[in-house]
């Protein structure tokens, strides 16, 4: 079973996935590895590992010191083609579609793809849009675009419809690390109607109510990260694991 198809799994039999971000450059090893293991006591569903922007040579390490923690699913959330490890299982290939600076809609995809197949990583095509979230993230800052406003549903939804008729597999519909609101209610609601593919959403995610209220909405998988990482005790993971997987 490739991972996209034990994604879709999940949401069949738990009605929606959660999903932990990891950061390299904050977590040490050992943390890493804490995280790991609470995770998959808690239930989660699979990791993403990745940053907009890296400060250190950790990445491969990181990967390998995750994948060697987990059975769960290991999946790459790049930010640039330099974020790729033969150690993962996945790799979310993402275009960043709501912008229009050409190096992230496939010039990184180009320099990333020899390297995804040379070490057999399962790519799983992704329509990246970045909603505007109340702050200039680092995401914003380093992709060089400007966000589709949080007000403006119907962009989003014909942005997320040319990804589906494009192939792509996923729609991320992204806030930003640290941002100071998560994707509204309204956008991914009207994105589910607009299109049949499975919606992801992350950033600003900060409590289990925000993360039931996304997959109300209509999000197939909850990401969540910075509200993790100065709090990863298993509680925390189980709270968010029960709001989000509301079939069990």
């Amino acid at each position: 079973m490739t991972v996209y198809q034990q994604l879709l799994k999940v949401k069949e039999q738990k009605g929606a996935g959660f999903l932990v971000l990891i950061d390299p450059d904050r977590l040490k090893p050992e943390e890493i590895q804490k995280l790991a293991i609470k995770s998959q006591e808690a239930e989660v569903d699979g990791f993403l590992i990745g940053s907009s922007l890296l400060l250190t040579n950790r990445f491969d390490q990181a990967v390998k010191e995750l994948k060697s923690s987990t059975s769960l699913p290991v999946i790459i959330f790049p930010g640039s083609a330099y974020q790729v490890s033969r150690h993962a299982d996945a790799i979310l290939f993402l275009s960043l579609i709501s912008g229009r600076n050409p190096q992230l809609l496939i010039g990184e995809q180009v320099k990333a793809a020899p390297l995804v197949k040379d070490y057999g990583i399962e790519p799983i095509p992704t329509g990246y849009l970045i909603i505007e979230s109340g702050r200039r993230t680092a995401v914003l800052y380093m992709s060089n675009t400007q966000p589709i406003p949080k007000d403006k549903p119907d962009i989003a939804c014909a942005h997320a419809l040319a990804a589906q008729y494009l192939g792509m597999k996923m729609i991320f519909l992204e806030a930003g690390s640290g941002a100071e609101n998560p994707v509204p209610d309204e956008i991914i609601k009207a994105v589910k109607e607009f299109v049949s593919i499975p919606i992801i959403t992350g950033g600003g995610v900060k409590t289990p109510e925000q993360a039931r209220s996304k997959v109300k909405s209509g999000a197939s998988f909850v990401v969540v990260g910075n509200a993790l990482e100065k709090n990863s005790e298993g509680s925390i993971l189980c709270e968010f694991a029960e709001a989000i997987h509301w079939k069990k």
